[in-house]
């Protein structure tokens, strides 16, 4: 598509380089980050437990999904396609891996179920199932216009109204869900914590404040979605309102942040006590006085790793 001076939706041809530099350069950080996950997963054979199984699948959503941004070019056909479908069913995968996590941590903490383990076949129908039927009706009358970075963007409103249905709906569902299943857990923790503390001796409560950090950072996991995609729903919504007049620096967070949300994932799900704890042990092994200068205190850092780890066992244990 020839492109000089502007263009659809109201960018210019440099605007459009600078968006699809932005969500390459983003993208390759998620690839990293969600990769090195996936990569600890293979290595560490102690991080496949259930728990982390879940963010392994996580992880290994964001990578495709971040791949399939990279390569993604809207001016050859194929890749037009490939960027795409790819993209959308990754990335609705990705979120929804996010509420198994909640619900598995819901179903463990305050319902006191042991049977999440086997309730994994049931987690890939809902996850890869969902994410195919939400792909498969989105391409239901899509003529993969090119503009810029988004092969998927729509002229019509009837295509944007589907995109808005099969990626945006299920998205903040998703977010709700999560928020309010994580204050539910995280409720039924403190008041389990206050009890526990009431009934014990100052030993329990030396280590309050590393449990307040391991259940606070539980609050922050819903604020990656809305972080990531926050600017690219307002987008979305002014280009329905308003279509043909797109706004450039409102497109520029939509593409970075969302490109984005493979490395938020990463660091916020993946790089947890347990993934932590391995590297060091491996670089205890292979290089233990080079650790011990970089990381004099490193540790002292495991041990209470392996303390903030222990906060919801401990607290199940008073009941």
């Amino acid at each position: 598509m020839a492109a000089t001076g502007q263009v659809a939706g109201g960018l210019t041809e440099y605007d459009r380089q600078v968006l699809t530099a932005v969500n390459a350069g983003a993208a390759s950080l998620s690839f990293v980050g969600s990769g090195f996950i996936v990569l600890c997963y293979v290595l560490f054979k102690e991080l496949r437990k259930f728990s982390f199984k879940l963010v392994f699948y996580l992880a290994l959503s964001d990578m495709l999904c971040s791949f399939f941004s990279m390569v993604g070019d809207p001016s050859r056909g194929f890749f037009c396609y490939s960027h795409g479908y790819s993209t959308h069913f990754f990335c609705v995968a990705s979120f929804l891996w996010t509420t198994t996590i909640a619900f598995t941590l819901h179903r463990t903490v305050v319902r006191h179920k042991t049977d999440v383990e086997d309730m994994e076949a049931m987690f890939h129908l809902y996850v890869w199932g969902t994410s195919l039927v939400m792909t498969v009706v989105r391409s239901i009358g899509n003529n993969h216009s090119h503009l810029g970075t988004w092969c998927w963007s729509q002229s019509g409103r009837t295509g944007k109204a589907v995109h808005f249905i099969t990626f945006y709906m299920p998205l903040w569902g998703a977010i709700l869900y999560n928020g309010f299943t994580y204050f539910q857990v995280i409720s039924m923790l403190k008041n389990a914590r206050r009890m526990a503390v009431g009934m014990s001796d100052r030993a329990y409560q030396s280590d309050g404040r590393a449990e307040m950090k391991a259940l606070n950072r539980w609050g922050y996991y819903p604020l990656i979605l809305i972080g990531a995609w926050a600017f690219g729903t307002i987008n979305r919504i002014h280009d329905f309102i308003e279509p043909g007049h797109k706004i450039f620096w409102l497109s520029l967070l939509d593409v970075g942040t969302s490109a984005l949300m493979g490395l938020f994932n990463s660091i916020a799900y993946g790089l947890n006590s347990s993934v932590r704890r391995a590297i060091y042990e491996r670089l205890d092994l292979f290089w233990p006085d080079r650790l011990q200068r970089w990381f004099p205190n490193s540790s002292r850092f495991r041990n209470q790793q392996q303390e903030s780890e222990l906060v919801a066992l401990k607290i199940e244990d008073q009941h």
